[in-house]
């Protein structure tokens, strides 16, 4: 099963400043670490950027996905990282290394020298770079990220393996891209004009995410979903209603309360779900409902 979660470029546009940006994309990773997604998906959406765009958002992304131990190596001084310290932390096994078997510990590393001897150093946070044998089907470059098995660190016994790197992935990518993408699985936009997502639907819902996966679409501040994607066709009801509902921080006013169907117009969601059917406050930060919408989604069957 993969998650994918999606998020616009224009996902921090209300922030007054740099520091303010920052911490919310913080907290949009940590949201995506927390509920184990596999990719974090940035799309374009240049209408509604202001100060920073979807260059600065995929930054910082990475930068957090980044485990800490590495993160001076890959990415020395950038202006996006100014207030990179206020970023959470994501704690996640991959970058704690943490993440065990029977046959030891895996961790991200940075080559940061390649011999001529079929050796490379890497850097995987151990005390000082390890020496490593590359396997034969392997082909490192310099400044390349790879996978560590560490089996022992006193002595250091460790091993490159030819693994993808675990972890959070961050993209950036077309939405009707990342929707395409064979390991989709049900594709889900949140909007507070979708239907609402009860226990009952929850229950229908949980099986096919479970066996398929699901891709999750956000919107972002004051523009939902539907302003974004302007025309957008949605699945449609037996009672000929567009499937209307949460999660995209539009404020009352701001969207038509219907989003109108073109017949037999083909979906490019299975749904559109409003994830936070009762909501107490006018506006539900992106942040806060990605929160809100994959503690739901997540749930097993």
């Amino acid at each position: 099963m993969t998650v994918s979660v999606l998020v616009p470029s224009s996902l921090v546009r209300e922030a007054e400043d740099k520091r303010e940006a920052t911490r919310k994309i913080g907290y949009v990773a940590r949201a995506a670490t927390v509920f184990r997604a596999d990719r974090l998906v940035v799309f374009p959406d240049s209408e509604g950027e202001r100060r920073w765009g979807g260059g600065f958002v995929e930054t910082v992304l990475r930068y957090a996905a980044t485990p800490p131990y590495l993160r001076k190596e890959a990415w020395g001084t950038r202006s996006e990282l100014e207030y990179a310290g206020v970023l959470p932390p994501l704690r996640a096994p991959s970058q704690t290394g943490s993440e065990s078997d029977d046959s030891g510990s895996s961790r991200q590393g940075i080559v940061t020298e390649v011999g001529p001897d079929g050796r490379v150093r890497v850097n995987c946070g151990l005390q000082h770079p390890i020496s490593l044998v590359v396997p034969p089907q392997m082909e490192v470059d310099e400044g390349e990220r790879v996978t560590v098995r560490i089996s022992s660190r006193e002595p250091v016994r460790a091993k490159l393996v030819d693994e993808p790197v675990s972890g959070l992935s961050i993209h950036r990518m077309d939405l009707s891209e990342a929707l395409g993408r064979e390991d989709a699985g049900v594709r889900i936009a949140t909007s507070r004009f979708g239907e609402n997502l009860s226990v009952s639907r929850l229950g229908t819902l949980a099986g096919r995410i479970e066996a398929d996966g699901m891709t999750v679409a956000f919107g972002s501040p004051e523009r939902g979903l539907p302003e974004m994607l302007d025309g957008v066709t949605v699945e449609q009801r037996a009672d000929g209603d567009a499937v209307p509902g949460n999660g995209d921080d539009t404020r009352d006013g701001d969207v038509p309360a219907r989003i109108d169907v073109e017949p037999g117009a083909p979906s490019r969601f299975d749904l559109w779900l409003n994830t936070v059917p009762n909501q107490g406050s006018q506006v539900v930060r992106t942040e806060e409902a990605m929160f809100a919408s994959l503690a739901c989604l997540t749930l097993p069957e």
